[in-house]
């Protein structure tokens, strides 16, 4: 009987084995989530799949339960994501072609006016580098020496507003220009003064168009210093009193580098 006692209370219960096992089990699970969040594709979706099942010994994964990764977001790297997107140069570039066809689309219905009211001759339009460029020649709207908008000018000044009338709308720019003979009147002390009224003189009558938005107006003067032709001539003379409607893009088609 004392033998008997002596090997009993020698004997362990190892009954706590078994939840310590499966405890060690979530615990490796546990570790293999861990580590797969903090990157996972599609490669690492699948092994970490199989090892639940392994683990669970047949039972259903909760992964599968899950939505799986997208396939369409997680199989592109990042840096084939990041050549789809159009970069900061390539939108420039569009917005550029964007605004240049709207500038040639304005110049066109202005030449078609030009060639339906023959006025080849006292009306012409040029793309610059700074926007699109209505030169309109002295003889139509001003006598020499005068800033008062002639008859046929007013005419043309209220068509012109038409044609300037654009949505989203544009800033104009009108400037005044003259020949190089000296001011001999009491109305203006210099051409500078000449000018500067010839083109604030034009923007009036155009700004008559209640469709415009005065705010996206200007008006400059250069006197006789910027000549389209040598002063040598009275036809020359009559190229250089002038005025000018700029049209400036609502995006900078320059070609310089920023």
């Amino acid at each position: 009987m004392r033998r008997k006692k002596k090997n009993h209370e020698n004997h362990v219960d190892e009954s706590w084995l078994l939840p310590y096992s499966d405890l060690l089990t979530l615990l490796v699970a546990l570790f293999i989530v861990l580590f797969a969040m903090s990157e996972i594709d599609s490669e690492k979706y699948q092994q970490l799949s199989t090892v639940f099942k392994e683990e669970f010994a047949g039972g259903s994964s909760f992964m599968e339960e899950s939505n799986a990764p997208n396939q369409s977001t997680t199989d592109i790297p990042a840096e084939e994501e990041k050549e789809k997107e159009p970069n900061e140069q390539e939108q420039q570039v569009s917005k550029e072609d964007q605004e240049l066809e709207e500038l040639q689309t304005i110049q066109q219905q202005i030449n078609r006016y030009i060639q339906d009211e023959e006025l080849e001759e006292v009306f012409d339009t040029q793309l610059t580098d700074e926007g699109l460029l209505l030169t309109i020649l002295n003889d139509i709207s001003f006598d020499s020496g005068s800033a008062e908008v002639k008859a046929e000018g007013q005419k043309l000044a209220q068509d012109v507003s038409e044609l300037l009338y654009t949505d989203p709308p544009h800033q104009i720019v009108i400037s005044g220009h003259a020949d190089d003979r000296p001011v001999n009147n009491a109305d203006f002390a210099s051409n500078w003064e000449l000018s500067v009224m010839r083109a604030i003189n034009f923007m009036g009558l155009i700004l008559e168009n209640d469709k415009l938005d005065p705010g996206k107006f200007s008006a400059k003067g250069f006197g006789e210093h910027q000549p389209i032709a040598p002063n040598d001539s009275e036809a020359n003379r009559a190229k250089n009193r002038r005025v000018e409607v700029l049209i400036l893009p609502n995006y900078d088609i320059s070609t310089e580098e920023q």
